[in-house]
C-alpha cells in the first residue's frame, strides 16, 4: 500500500518558479561545452570530478567549492574541474540516509519537496560562488528534471546501470552521462549500456511518450567490481581499460566518442580513501606509457571534503557521513599533480 504524503509538482513548474539568472544559465552552458570538448576529443584537457561522497549540508559543501573554484584558476588550462554534489545516496541494503534530495536534513525525516528546493538553492549558489557547474549522480531518473538546467555531468551508478530506465532518460540528455560498471564488473554489460545511452529511444518519462536522439557523449567509469564473496576489486589497472577499448571497437556499428573516467574509490580503492592518491598516480603513469591509453582515459572521479574519513553523524563540519573521503589538503596537492602529469 502506498500512503500519499507529500504531492509534488511537475519540474516544469518548479523550474519556472526558480529559473537560473540569464548570465549563469550563459556560464552553465560554457561549463557542458568544456566537458563535451573533453569527451569528444577535441579538447586534450582532463576532466576531475571531486568532491564528498553525499552532499549533506549546504555550508560545508559550498565552502569546499569556492576553494575548488580559486584552485580551477590556477589549473583550468589543463584540467575541467567538476564539483561532486551529489544530493542522493544509493543504500545496499535499501535504508539509511538517502540524500539531500529526499532527505534535505540528515537528522530528521524524509521531505522531498523542501529537498528539491535545497538543492537547487545549493547547485545555484555553487555555481555563482565558483563559477563550476556541478555534477550529480541519476539515481532517480524522473528527478533529473528538477536539476537538467544546473549540471554538467550525470553519473549512473554501479547499481544503476544495468536498469533500462536509466539508459533511456540518459540517451535524452544532452551532457557527458558517465555509465559506472556493474557491481559484477561485466565490460559487455558496461558496452551494452553504453550503446543503449547512445541510440534513439521512445519511452514514457514524466506522463508523456517521448522520443531522443541518443546521447552521443555517454561514457564509461570504471569502479572496480565486488565478487561473489563480497571482495572489492579494482578494474582501474591497464588491462582492464584496455579491454574497455575493445568492447568500444567491436560493438556493431561503433560507438561514438570513446572514453573513460577513473573512479579512483568504491571497489577500486576498497573505500581506503587515503589510496585514491596512488591509483590517480598509476593510471597518469599509463598515460605516459601507451598513446591508446592515453586517449580514452579522459579523467577521474575522486571523493573528497574538507575534512578526511568519515563519520555517522554530523559533528565535525566538512566530513563525509557516508563514505570516507580525502581531506582538502591532499586533495589540493593531488590536482596540482594531476595538472603537471597531463
Amino acid at each position: 500500500m502506498f500512503k500519499k504524503q507529500i504531492e509534488i509538482p511537475s519540474a516544469e513548474q518548479i523550474l519556472a518558479e526558480s529559473p537560473v539568472p540569464a548570465s549563469l544559465a550563459q556560464l552553465k552552458r560554457e561549463r557542458d561545452r568544456l566537458l563535451i570538448d573533453v569527451i569528444t576529443g577535441r579538447s586534450d584537457k582532463l576532466i576531475v570530478i571531486v568532491g564528498p561522497c553525499s552532499a549533506h549540508e549546504p555550508k560545508p559543501v559550498l565552502e569546499y567549492v569556492d576553494r575548488l573554484g580559486k584552485l580551477n584558476e590556477r589549473v583550468k588550462d589543463r584540467l575541467v574541474l567538476v564539483p561532486r554534489i551529489y544530493t542522493a545516496k544509493p543504500r545496499t541494503k535499501g535504508v539509511g540516509y538517502k540524500g539531500m534530495f529526499s532527505q534535505p536534513d540528515p537528522e530528521h525525516k524524509e521531505d522531498t519537496l523542501k529537498g528539491i528546493y535545497t538543492i537547487r538553492e545549493l547547485l545555484l549558489g555553487a555555481l555563482r560562488e565558483s563559477g563550476l557547474s556541478a555534477a550529480d549522480e541519476m539515481l532517480y531518473p524522473e528527478n533529473f528534471a528538477y536539476v537538467e538546467d544546473l549540471v554538467s555531468y550525470v553519473a549512473i551508478g554501479a547499481r544503476s546501470s544495468e536498469n533500462q530506465m536509466h539508459r533511456l532518460v540518459s540517451s535524452g540528455i544532452e551532457l557527458p552521462v558517465g555509465i559506472k560498471n556493474p557491481m559484477s564488473g561485466s565490460i559487455p554489460v558496461l558496452i551494452n549500456s553504453i550503446y543503449a545511452a547512445q541510440s534513439p529511444q521512445v519511452f514514457k518519462y514524466h506522463n508523456w511518450q517521448v522520443e531522443t536522439n541518443g546521447n552521443p557523449y555517454a561514457h564509461a567509469v570504471l569502479r572496480g567490481r565486488v565478487d561473489n564473496y563480497g571482495n572489492d576489486i579494482p578494474n582501474y589497472h591497464y588491462e582492464t581499460v584496455m579491454q574497455v577499448l575493445e568492447g568500444y571497437c567491436a560493438t556493431e556499428g561503433g560507438l561514438r566518442n570513446p572514453a573513460i573516467i577513473v573512479d579512483a574509490n568504491h571497489s577500486n580503492s576498497g573505500k581506503r580513501f587515503e589510496q585514491q592518491i596512488r591509483i590517480v598516480e598509476e593510471v597518469l603513469q599509463n598515460r605516459q606509457y601507451d598513446a591508446d591509453f592515453r586517449r580514452i582515459v579522459k579523467g577521474f572521479m575522486i571523493e573528497s571534503f574538507l575534512v578526511e574519513g568519515c563519520q555517522e553523524h554530523d559533528y565535525v563540519y566538512g566530513k563525509s557521513i557516508t563514505d570516507p573521503c580525502l581531506g582538502w589538503e591532499d586533495t589540493e596537492r593531488l590536482i596540482y599533480d594531476i595538472a603537471e602529469k597531463v
